[in-house]
């Protein structure tokens, strides 16, 4: 046997099984990628929507993919976490469309106040931005995964407000961006950037007497206790984004990379809106039957607002920071198709 001796072959052979061994444990090894979220376990954004998108991972990476999943900001809020998605210490995550800005300033346009005549026209002109928005993450470090929805911003406080004298001279619990803040400025009331965490507080302590919040935030936070009407305005409508660090996915292995794509691609993002958006109206139901109030303006009332609010958009385009007279370009651009289509 060409001078190979039993115990050489022996140690050949356990060589070779460990070999086979080590390439099987190599091939069904589970990557596990953590995803964030502030949203609380009941509510669409986790049942049904996230927990659909782990089987969804886990079936089209033939279970080589795990999403572990932290919820009700488990890891934080999310204007740190997205930080921490777009620095690498968090994998991945869905957040709102406010949030994302703090990494790429020109998204907070998406919600300028009465900027889009309905929802109809606005999901339109969001989705025709998709590459846009792509590109413009993919520069700051992250990966682009899809459009989900937050919900319509409306104001609440303890009393109802239907025309922009009603907040004048008001103290405003203000977003952390440049578009809040001019926004209650141009109302006339005095804008103070308040964390959403501390907001229920400071109508509390009298720190804030008004401030602008979607229902899926107002109603389980609790803040409608405190400050039990909610104005229906409708100033903006909050579009939401899911995330993932590139650096994380640009590593993965193509057939994983393909597998959260055609995770992702399973669920549209007018099912996923559709989804928040019945949630919203069960919501204003339970506030009311809970004993809060609902107050509507008028056509002409919500006509007033759009007046006072328009003629800052030039304003609120400056002052955001980034590229974003030429994002705004854009937008324009996109709603203008938008609306021929319809």
């Amino acid at each position: 046997m060409h001078g190979l001796t039993g115990t050489t072959l022996v140690a050949a052979g356990v060589a070779l099984f460990w070999a086979f061994a080590g390439a099987a444990v190599a091939q069904d090894k589970v990557t596990e990628l953590r995803y964030t979220t502030g949203a609380p376990e009941r509510t669409p954004w986790v049942t049904p929507q996230l927990r659909r998108f782990e089987q969804d991972v886990a079936e089209e990476s033939g279970g080589k993919l795990k999403i572990s999943s932290f919820v009700n900001a488990q890891l934080g809020n999310e204007q740190d976490t997205v930080q921490q998605v777009a620095r690498g210490r968090i994998d991945m995550g869905g957040f709102s469309n406010g949030a994302v800005a703090l990494i790429a300033p020109e998204l907070a346009l998406l919600g300028l106040p009465f900027y889009f005549k309905n929802v109809a026209e606005q999901d339109c002109t969001v989705d025709a931005m998709t590459k846009t928005v792509s590109d413009l993450l993919a520069r700051k470090g992250v990966k682009f995964l899809g459009w989900t929805e937050v919900g319509t911003g409306d104001i609440v406080g303890k009393k109802p407000y239907l025309v922009p004298a009603d907040v004048k001279g008001l103290k405003a619990a203000s977003a952390s961006n440049k578009v809040s803040a001019t926004m209650w400025a141009a109302l006339g009331a005095n804008p103070t950037p308040i964390g959403i965490t501390e907001i229920a507080s400071a109508f509390q302590t009298g720190l804030t007497d008004v401030n602008s919040t979607v229902v899926t935030f107002y109603l389980p936070s609790g803040l409608a206790k405190v400050a039990p009407v909610l104005s229906r305005v409708e100033l903006a409508d909050a579009p939401g984004i899911l995330l993932m660090n590139k650096a994380a996915y640009d590593k993965l292995p193509a057939a994983e990379r393909t597998a959260i794509d055609k995770a992702i691609s399973r669920r549209s993002a007018d099912q996923l809106r559709k989804e928040i958006r019945d949630f919203e109206a069960t919501l204003r139901d339970m506030h009311v039957k809970a004993g809060g109030t609902i107050a509507t303006p008028t056509p002409d009332q919500r006509e007033q607002w759009r007046k006072v609010l328009q003629p800052v958009w030039p304003k609120m385009v400056q002052d955001v920071g980034g590229d974003a007279p030429a994002f705004f370009k854009q937008m324009e651009a996109a709603k203008a198709s938008c609306d021929k289509k319809s």
